[in-house]
């Protein structure tokens, strides 16, 4: 049997006073579409950045694909995207591709770049634009670009669909569908639950740094017996123990 993608055993994580995430436990195997939700300040960007060791949780361990976190080998089996991205101001979009995919150890193909672009319908020109002259949302597809160039087993994507228009999320979302179903492990936060119904197979929420449901959406549904997923988690949270 394959080792799971991704292994969160008891994790805590303190600053100072606040325990922004309790003795966490959860597994993304290989090949899951999984998405982490909760609230603003639930500490689900906390526990990307232990995941990938830029915060050092002060208990339990975190592995990927069997290596732990905190070795930088384990890291080469990802890309990641965070919520807030931001390239250099003064590159080029083909240099910032260029420069990132020599980081993954991977060679640029001008070819592939401008068609994975063209994926996330963001036009072959912004490779010659300096990264100040892009929007928001034109920022946020060069660096999904990036991750999709980079040819990892797993995607780890925080809030990826951050600042896009409704043409360019449903591009992504049909981008992400296509990796996860070659093989891609895809592992995304939102508060979009709609995307989260509509695209993972597994899912968990988090709320004030605890775990409080893992499972898949149609089952977080069930349990409330709700239609929509937002009402499912808003009753999950609003449950006496979820205080």
């Amino acid at each position: 049997m394959p080792l799971p993608a991704l292994r969160i055993d008891q994790v805590t994580k303190r600053f100072g006073p606040l325990t922004a995430l309790a003795e966490v436990d959860l597994e993304v195997d290989q090949g899951d579409f999984f998405g982490l939700v909760g609230m603003n300040g639930a500490g689900k960007t906390t526990l990307i950045k232990c995941l990938l060791d830029a915060n050092r949780a002060e208990e339990g361990q975190i592995e990927l694909f069997g290596i732990p976190s905190t070795r930088t080998e384990a890291r080469s089996s990802i890309a990641f995207v965070p919520e807030r991205f931001n390239a250099p101001f003064y590159a080029t979009g083909r240099d910032f591709l260029r420069l990132m995919l020599r980081l993954y150890g991977q060679r640029y193909d001008e070819a592939l770049a401008r068609s994975t672009i063209a994926s996330l319908d963001l036009d072959a020109a912004a490779l010659d634009k300096p990264v100040r002259a892009f929007s928001k949302g034109m920022t946020q597809k060069l660096g999904l670009a990036c991750a999709l160039l980079a040819g990892r087993p797993m995607l780890v994507l925080d809030e990826p669909t951050s600042g896009l228009d409704p043409k360019a999320r449903a591009l992504l979302k049909a981008v992400l569908r296509e990796r996860h179903a070659g093989g891609a492990t895809v592992f995304i936060t939102s508060h979009a639950l709609a995307d989260v119904d509509e695209m993972c197979g597994r899912m968990a929420v988090l709320h004030r740094g605890r775990l409080r449901y893992l499972g898949s959406p149609a089952q977080l549904r069930a349990s409330h017996g709700d239609a929509s997923l937002e009402q499912a988690f808003l009753r999950l949270i609003d449950e006496p123990r979820a205080a």
